[in-house]
């Protein structure tokens, strides 16, 4: 018999499994190609963090990481149609299971000699476990920490961010490395025994018993009954296993694979082409299996016709049938993605200082609830994940007057609740914002003594980070007009004041176009553009008039150090030994300063690297302290102030060793490469104390 083409036949499959794949390198590479395209999101419309998401929230309230009600959206989708169809997500539209197909017809093509565990045999059912132990992991660990945990192990994530993501590296090469060679060996070895969301599909199947446990524990909240969060995990993961092992025939759905008996030859075509074994030529009617995923393939190589999918048994495979599952796949999608687009889900909704008990242990109303009001606060671009939020909530908390917020990652705002009796909403606003300044350039103040200072009026600059954006818009669009640097001061609309040279004369009309540009071009060295962010920003006016300022205050103003301050030791006095400050202890010894210059300390890889070298040198007898700041010429400089017995040779020594010894704690002391490199010798001198 002549081999049939599954690819000719089941085309509808393949045309959406390979079109994702596609669409998702493009989506992964553009960026890559397209330097100015933002970074692409791996999450953006992943059902497994959707269904993480929604589950994070009903427990503790909030969205982990950066989901949104998109990624919720995408959950429900694949839930609703697991339960009313099939698995048709993990058949058409999961990227690990297209590569699992492939990695199959590869080891086929290789002629790789197969392991398939029986389906329902005694390996098969121990293998499975594994599935469901990764589920409970995964789920208990993010809704524990808000954080999706997946993401450490998931295959798809590692790959498409070239394993620089927030992963685990060891767990993510694992992960990838069962993927491929699992799956060379066995037919959709992950999907049938690693994969935490087939789990979830598999469970969701029996979706009545699935409603029973949620009542279960729904009624234990209802009559408070504290139940630890790994207890209902562990049922429902215990559940989901016991039923796929052990009854492995879910009801109520509405299409299956469908058999016509009189037409089947039982030449055992389609069990072999299954990619999950099962075994259908001796089933009757129709599959009622919970492995099956209408993925079609069985269909494909029936020489009969005898198999479609479908709701009732025909006589023949029409072309119709092929098209039914791969159309509800992306029906399905569809919904998902506009309804989730037409709504958002605050990340965190938190409320405080409402009320408290008194000394007798009687709650009392601290504030009226019906006196407070909302404000919204939009292009909040640091709020930008569940991290961030619960950075702004700090804020927000020390703020009188402020008893509540909610955030939305997905569109960069926040909704505050506060009290009108106690702080207006300028006040609130004020009290938000961040200033800030950035440094563009640092004039020589022996040539130039004085920098020329100008006052222009903004909206729509709230972050921290959109006066840095403004900044490379000064520094990449008029390289031949000298500006120094920014600040910011808050007020309304909000004020910045531009550092420039005497000479640079800025006209309105052009600061008006540096302003309102859409987007900020990160370049290199060479002009290159890196990357492209986009702004909103609105030019208001330029103030008239203009101001100076003393160049050496100006750079002193820009300059971000940093001081260690005095470190501690461990010193001998008589008998005993103990812990004081360096400084105090060798106060009476000549004291000194090796001091190693470098304009690039004002640069963030070097800005990071500071507590590491204060660290690697505080771990020798005679370093007193460690800091970043303009020395006497006003030039960037790190100035280890040190005593007897340490030396400047052995200070240049640790500098400028290939490692380091990093101190985390006391019993966690790590030897690391150098986090920078310094090329040449400093400079010592005594201090005068």
């Amino acid at each position: 018999m002549a081999k049939i083409s599954t690819v000719r036949r089941n085309w509808p499959k393949y045309v959406l499994q390979w079109g994702v794949l596609l669409a998702l390198l493009a989506f992964i590479l553009a960026p890559v190609i397209f330097t100015k395209m933002a970074a692409a999101d791996p999450e953006k419309f992943c059902p497994m963090g959707g269904i993480q998401a929604l589950a994070t929230y009903l427990f503790r309230g909030s969205l982990p990481c950066s989901m949104s009600s998109v990624q919720i959206m995408m959950g429900l989708a694949l839930a609703a149609a697991v339960i009313l169809f099939s698995k048709l997500f993990c058949s058409f539209l999961c990227p690990v299971g297209t590569i699992e197909d492939l990695l199959t017809k590869l080891h086929r093509k290789l002629r790789i000699k197969r392991f398939n565990p029986k389906n329902g045999g005694v390996l098969d059912c121990i293998l499975r476990v594994f599935k469901y132990v990764l589920l409970f992991v995964v789920f208990y660990m993010t809704m524990t920490a808000s954080e999706l945990f997946c993401k450490n192990l998931d295959p798809y994530y590692a790959v498409a961010t070239g394993f620089k993501g927030e992963i685990t590296l060891w767990m993510s090469i694992v992960t990838v490395t069962c993927v491929v060679l699992g799956g060379l060996i066995v037919d959709r070895f992950w999907c049938k025994y690693l994969c935490p969301l087939g789990a979830i599909s598999n469970t969701l199947k029996f979706w009545i018993w699935t409603l029973v446990l949620f009542a279960i524990i729904w009624v234990l909240s209802v009559v408070n009954i504290n139940v630890p969060l790994w207890i209902p995990l562990a049922m429902f993961s215990l559940l989901g296993y016991v039923l796929e092992v052990a009854v492995r025939k879910p009801r109520f759905q509405a299409i299956h694979v469908m058999k016509n008996e009189s037409l089947c030859n039982h030449c055992g075509s389609c069990e072999r082409a299954c990619p999950y074994q099962i075994a259908i030529g001796s089933l009757d009617g129709k599959v009622n299996h919970v492995d099956c995923t209408l993925c079609g393939e069985c269909c494909a190589v029936c020489p009969t016709e005898a198999i479609h999918v479908g709701v009732l048994r025909t006589k023949r495979n029409n072309w119709w049938n092929k098209l039914i599952p791969a159309a509800l796949a992306v029906v399905i999608t569809v919904l998902g993605m506009v309804f989730g687009s037409k709504f958002e889900i605050p990340t965190i909704d938190e409320k405080w200082g409402l009320e408290a008990y008194d000394q007798d242990s009687v709650l009392v109303k601290l504030v009226d609830p019906s006196t407070l009001k909302t404000v919204e606060i939009e292009n909040l671009t640091s709020v930008h994940c569940y991290g961030s939020s619960r950075a702004f909530m700090a804020r927000l908390e020390k703020i009188k007057g402020v008893h509540g917020v909610k955030t939305y990652v997905r569109s960069h705002r926040a909704v505050i609740t506060y009290n009108p009796a106690v702080i207006s909403v300028e006040k609130l606003t004020e009290e938000i914002y961040v200033p800030s300044h950035c440094r563009i350039e640092s004039p020589d103040w022996h040539e130039v003594p004085e920098v020329k200072v100008l006052t222009i009026r903004t909206e729509h600059m709230p972050n921290t980070s959109d006066l840095n954006n403004l900044a490379n818009q000064f520094r990449f669009t008029y390289t031949d007009k000298k500006v120094y640097g920014l600040d910011s001061e808050y007020d309304c609309p909000l004020i910045v004041h531009l550092y420039v040279d005497p000479t640079c004369e800025l006209t309105e009309d052009e600061l008006r176009e540096i302003v309102e540009k859409k987007s900020v071009d990160i370049t290199n060295k060479e002009g290159e553009v890196l990357r492209s962010i986009p702004v909103d920003f609105e030019f208001v006016k330029l103030e008239s008039g203009s101001s100076t300022m003393d160049t050496r205050e100006y750079l002193e103003m820009m300059f971000d150090g940093f001081s260690s301050g005095s470190f501690n030791g461990r010193f001998t006095q008589g008998d005993s030994t103990y812990v004081a400050p360096r400084a105090e202890v060798l106060k009476d010894q000549q004291w000194y300063v090796y001091e190693y210059v470098n304009q690039g300390f004002e640069k963030p890889l070097y800005k990071r690297s500071y507590p590491f070298v204060s660290n690697w040198l505080s771990s020798e007898e005679g370093v007193i302290s460690v800091d970043v700041k303009l020395n006497a010429d006003y030039v960037p400089a790190l100035q280890v102030t040190f005593t007897e017995p340490m030396t400047a040779e052995k200070i240049w020594e640790m500098l400028s060793a290939e490692t380091w010894k990093i101190t985390y704690a006391v019993d966690d002391v790590r030897e690391e490469p150098a986090k920078i490199k310094f090329n040449q010798e400093g400079t010592v001198f005594p201090l005068n104390r």
